[in-house]
């Protein structure tokens, strides 16, 4: 994360890096590559996906049921959180 000095006051916790060759400090971020090779194997070159390929992709992911957030969904949670939040404006 380049400049990552600008924004890490703004993180209560700082920033985390994890360690080179420690990719079970990644979960996360390793557990999505996995999901995104279904679209997107690595031997396609990605400048030949087209915007629709990112906007489909992007909905099937932020749309699929997830364990950690107990079987709901990114965008179901987001859309809560973002009604949650009209209502006290």
């Amino acid at each position: 994360m380049a400049r990552q000095d600008v924004i890490a006051h703004l993180f209560l916790d700082g920033v985390l890096f994890a360690n080179p060759g420690s990719p079970w400090q990644r979960g996360t971020n390793e557990n999505t590559n996995g999901l995104l090779r279904q679209y997107f194997p690595g031997s396609m070159d990605l400048r030949t996906a087209t915007i629709d390929d990112l906007r489909r992709v992007e909905h099937l992911m932020n749309n699929r049921p997830k364990r950690v957030l107990n079987r709901s969904t990114p965008a179901a949670l987001f859309a809560h959180s973002w009604d949650r939040d009209q209502q006290l404006l």
